[in-house]
């Protein structure tokens, strides 16, 4: 199993950018694939990005490319989201997801793929 916690959430204007990390603790976090998603209020979790275990691999969100960047640092067991040009329909809590997989190319992007969450972190843009 494995553990997430995430952080680096906050309150930021419009424009703005935020460094969103999850630390990951437990065994063999190279073979998950890790996920970050997000909920707004009154809305379903949707899709935000995916990482796959080695990090050589990314899939986004069409409505956050460009903006958004996922990576990891396998050595540190860590999974990073950069978010870029914040907007107020951006706020939301952001969540980590991890999967274990033998997959090398796993890329999964329903919530329900993946069986292990961290609690969330708040992101709020204002406007």
């Amino acid at each position: 199993q494995v553990q997430l916690v995430e952080s680096g959430g906050g309150l930021v204007q419009a424009g703005g950018s935020l460094r969103l990390s999850c630390a990951a603790s437990g065994r063999s976090f190279s073979s998950y694939v890790m996920g970050w998603f997000r909920q707004a209020p009154g809305k379903e979790r949707s899709f935000v990005a995916a990482i796959n275990r080695s990090g050589r691999a990314t899939y986004h969100a069409d409505a956050m490319s460009g903006r958004f960047t996922i990576s990891r640092d396998n050595a540190k067991n860590t999974v990073s989201l950069q978010v870029n040009s914040l907007k107020p329909d951006d706020t939301a809590v952001y969540y980590c997801a991890a999967r274990y997989t033998y997959s090398c190319d796993s890329l999964p992007s329903w919530a329900n793929e993946y069986p292990y969450w961290g609690q969330g972190t708040q992101v709020t843009v204002s406007s």
